[in-house]
């Protein structure tokens, strides 16, 4: 058994069933990361990890423990929230050392976990004030100590930095890998950000709706996207979506002939359905000079420069495409381009049920 144990857990609200038979197992040491658009039910799952809310029916288990219907304070974890949820009128130490008070932990013991949490987060000389005195950066990383000092078996995160602006929302995420290479505490982190769960995440749960769409490894779930709400939800830009046709042994989009690898052959011979959609990230499409096979023409629509790399809007014959090409783009809005795409970085998905083909 692992270190996190969800099996078949349910959530009904009314007649509204938020989550549809969640199975996630993950063991000691790892980052889970559960990702999806607002309503997908990820709290809500958080939460009956916490202990905060009961499953309708299913079973958590942390370790060997079935903690299904434990109260909270009983399930040896420690939780992060998005608020900070920080008390204004104790100090920074005292916040960090109030719930190893509320379990009698002796004196000398709170103070020594309250130096090793702050030297760890570099907070040590912040022990002294109140929350109001803080910045955001400085109030989450107190929340994390609070945390840190308990030594809990678990870690649960609910979108701890959402309330925070773009450049210490980088930081804070680098803070949270570090500490967690540090103390090899099993954790699960709740987000909508993608960006943050690619770089945080050892395993990543992608859900929509209530269900797990896919359960894997970073590169797993970029490079092998199961359904195609995982291949546009993660990845950014989103991935480019086209409707196709089967066309002989091949694929045609709007009478263009589509590039396919004989792997992609192989699967399409295998699928019923007769409308696919081809998907190809942005990256897998670049410039060319219009003389080479499979070039395909468009219309330069817009230029979007991030500095080392450049998103490039064209629209063709198939529909608008976005290309990320590194550096600049030296073609002009308006202008007549040719495009150029990888067929071995394409993915096939089913129109009807959306479900990966090859």
């Amino acid at each position: 058994m692992g270190a996190l144990s969800i099996r078949e857990v349910r959530k009904t609200y009314g007649h509204t069933e938020i989550l549809k038979g969640i199975d996630i197992e993950i063991e000691a040491g790892e980052f889970l990361i559960l990702v999806g658009p607002s309503g997908c039910g990820k709290s809500t799952l958080l939460s009956m990890i916490a202990g905060l809310d009961v499953p309708t029916s299913g079973s958590i288990h942390i370790g060997e423990r079935n903690v299904t219907h434990l109260p909270s304070k009983d399930r040896d974890i420690a939780m992060v929230f998005q608020s900070y949820a920080l008390y204004p009128n104790m100090n920074v130490a005292q916040n960090i050392a109030f719930a190893l008070e509320m379990r009698k932990v002796p004196k000398a013991q709170r103070d020594e976990a309250v130096q090793r949490v702050a030297t760890m987060l570099q907070i040590g000389h912040l022990l002294d004030r109140k929350p109001g005195q803080l910045s955001g950066g400085q109030r989450q990383r107190v929340a994390m100590g609070r945390a840190l000092a308990r030594d809990p078996k678990l870690f649960l995160f609910d979108e701890p930095l959402s309330n925070l602006d773009a450049k210490l929302r980088v930081e804070m995420r680098a803070e949270i890998k570090l500490l967690h290479q540090r103390t090899q505490t099993t954790t699960v982190y709740v987000t909508h950000d993608q960006v943050e769960a690619m770089t945080l995440g050892d395993r990543i749960a992608v859900m929509r709706d209530g269900i797990v769409q896919q359960f894997g490894t970073p590169d797993d779930i970029y490079s092998r996207p199961a359904t195609r709400f995982v291949a546009e939800f993660i990845g950014s830009p989103a991935m480019n979506m086209v409707g196709s046709q089967r066309a002989g042994e091949g694929l045609s989009a709007r009478g263009v002939e589509l590039t396919l690898t004989a792997g992609q052959r192989a699967s399409l011979s295998r699928c019923n359905g007769a409308e696919l959609i081809y998907g190809m990230r942005p990256e897998a499409l670049s410039f060319a000079d219009g003389t080479g096979a499979g070039a395909l023409p468009g219309t330069l629509m817009m230029v979007e420069p991030t500095g080392a790399e450049t998103y490039a809007t064209v629209e063709t014959p198939i529909g608008a495409l976005v290309a990320r090409v590194p550096g600049r783009v030296r073609h002009a809005v308006g202008e007549r381009v040719f495009l150029h795409w990888d067929a071995g970085n394409a993915h096939l998905f089913d129109a009807g049920n959306e479900q990966r083909v090859a």
